[in-house]
């Protein structure tokens, strides 16, 4: 596939387009624009019906709204693009389009709120394309009469978006009843796209996943399926060529206000926004886009993706499985797995997770196999966090927050165990004898200190901190690695239970002697090695001894 190069940059800055997903207002603003539009015109030109998953704010809405204006043939917004020579075409002729944006479904009011909202969004759009339909009409059947009659005012096919199709869907997936009954309505809908196939001349669809309990992909075998071929893996979020070819600027004043280099800024963005992954081969790492302008437009390290998505939903959803965040570090999937990972009530957490961005693709240990984990540091302390705070508010969070910070980079030891005791103690009773529903990536630890090892871990990334967990050397895997970015010195902590009868003392020793002989240590110039031993009756750390390899 030849796309030829991308047109040459003015020279005047242009402003950020943070949170505006409309191209029409990106272009006419003067924003900039990360040019797609080679994407898109090689889709129109090899393709009938094109199916697209990313996650939220990935820049779906952006495409579908770049769909429309190029199909409705306004060529004044493409110039200086890749796509104005498609505009500029002999044959070229603008269609007709017809634009669904089902994340506008209202969901409140129950089942049949979402009918009732549903058929409103059929009637605004009927209206917005000049056609008469009537009220009475079920929505399935409202849709079909604008596919037909947009078709017959015009006398030639109509484009079909839909934009977020599986919104409606998701937004249920603690709630597997309505979940199934929300589906059943809009596949009612989707499946006038296949019943009146002589009416459509392209059809784009854009959503988390590909749901296959749907119909609409079961009906609509012709098709294609581009969330996973390498040839459009940068078509949303942005490549770090395009970060440095478009945002000079910003780049270049970010890294003045935090007094670092470029290529030292570049750096640490790689490590907090990019690596998500959307292709088979895994070799196009993404930024995410929003995070991306928003830290521009900031220029503050800040997890912003997640925070604009629902936070409580997925701590609820974490917490009533009983998942923890280290389970789903480098997790072995299949790759009709990565292709299909099923529906909202069948498939397993990471399936989930997968389609909605917290996890991304990574190669695998075997061939024809992917593995999973978190694209980046953004997403993983968010994940952190959230959990923790299933366990403490808000405000405690933020306090317990500023004594671990302050502990770990003045290497204080009695501070740092406070700090975790105060959080242990407020761990529910009940979450040490819960099951657990994933197969955990660790060794295979009693229930109970899975659970302290889990929190600990989630509440020193959720700080920020560097962390590792199973950490090989040539002689062992430690319990817990980590640093903060300003102490050189590196925490090596061993963990041990002292169960009814043991004396705390004697399992710090033996903790520490473990990070002794098993070299934990050994690869850091700079460690402090810490032994926890956590009474089993009180369940809080009731014991610790340390030795610091740097003084």
């Amino acid at each position: 596939m030849h796309f030829g190069k991308f047109p040459q940059m003015e020279k005047r800055r242009l402003k950020l387009p943070t949170g505006i997903h409309t191209f029409e207002r990106i272009r006419e603003e003067g924003r900039v624009y990360v040019d797609k539009t080679r994407y898109l015109v090689d889709i129109i030109d090899n393709i009938n019906v094109c199916f697209l998953a990313r996650p939220r704010r990935f820049g779906k809405s952006l495409t579908v709204s770049t769909f429309e204006a190029l199909f409705s043939g306004r060529k004044e917004l493409f110039e200086g693009l890749y796509a104005e020579e498609f505009l500029n075409r002999p044959g070229f002729k603008p269609s007709p389009v017809i634009s669904l944006d089902m994340s506008s479904v209202s969901l409140n009011e129950g089942i049949e709120g979402i009918k009732q909202s549903l058929k409103q969004i059929f009637i605004e759009t009927a209206d917005r394309l000049g056609i008469e339909v009537s009220k009475d009409m079920l929505a399935s059947d409202l849709f079909r009469n604008i596919i037909v009659k947009t078709s017959l005012k015009h006398n030639q096919r109509v484009v079909v978006l839909i934009d977020e199709y599986d919104a409606p869907y998701t937004n249920f997936v603690n709630n597997s009843t309505m979940a199934d009954k929300v589906r059943d309505i809009l596949r009612d809908c989707y499946t006038q796209i296949k019943a009146n196939d002589r009416y459509i001349r392209f059809v784009f669809i854009t959503g988390v996943s590909k749901f296959a309990k749907f119909g609409v992909f079961s009906k609509l075998n012709n098709t294609t399926d581009i969330s996973l071929k390498p040839e459009y893996a940068g078509m949303c979020g942005y490549t770090e060529e395009e970060i440095m070819r478009y945002f000079p600027d910003y780049l270049d004043d970010t890294a003045k206000m935090m007094d670092m280099s470029t290529e030292d800024l570049l750096q640490k963005m790689r490590d907090y926004y990019n690596g998500f992954c959307f292709d088979r081969s895994c070799k196009t790492r993404l930024y995410n886009p929003y995070s991306t302008l928003a830290f521009f437009d900031d220029k503050t390290f800040a997890n912003y993706w997640v925070e604009t998505g629902q936070a409580k939903f997925l701590a609820d959803y974490m917490k009533n499985r009983n998942l923890t965040v280290e389970q789903f570090r480098s997790l072995s999937i299949p790759e009709d797995f990565a292709r299909s990972p099923g529906d909202v009530d069948t498939t397993p957490p990471e399936g989930f997770l997968y389609q909605c961005g917290y996890l991304t693709l990574r190669q695998g240990t075997a061939t024809g196999n992917f593995s999973l984990d978190y694209p980046n540091t953004e997403v993983l302390h968010s994940m952190s966090r959230l959990l923790i705070q299933n366990i403490v508010t808000e405000d405690a969070y933020n306090a317990l927050h500023h004594e671990l910070i302050s502990a770990v980079t003045s290497n204080n030891v009695k501070d740092f165990v406070k700090a975790v005791n105060r959080l242990l103690a407020r761990i529910p009773y009940d979450d040490f004898s819960k099951g657990v529903e994933q197969t955990v990536t660790f060794r295979d630890y009693p229930e109970d200190e899975r659970v302290y090892r889990s929190c600990i871990y989630s509440f020193l990334l959720g700080c920020g901190l560097r962390v590792y967990a199973e950490m090989h050397t040539n002689k062992g895997r430690s319990d817990l690695i980590f640093s903060h970015v300003d102490n050189p010195t590196v925490w090596v902590v061993e963990l041990k239970i002292a169960r009814k009868g043991d004396a705390p003392a004697k399992k710090v020793k033996e903790a520490l002697l473990q990070i002794e002989e098993k070299n934990y240590a050994a690869p850091f110039s700079n460690a402090l090695c810490v032994g926890l031993a956590i009474d089993e009756e009180k369940r809080l750390i009731t014991d610790v001894n340390y030795v610091n390899t740097s003084v």
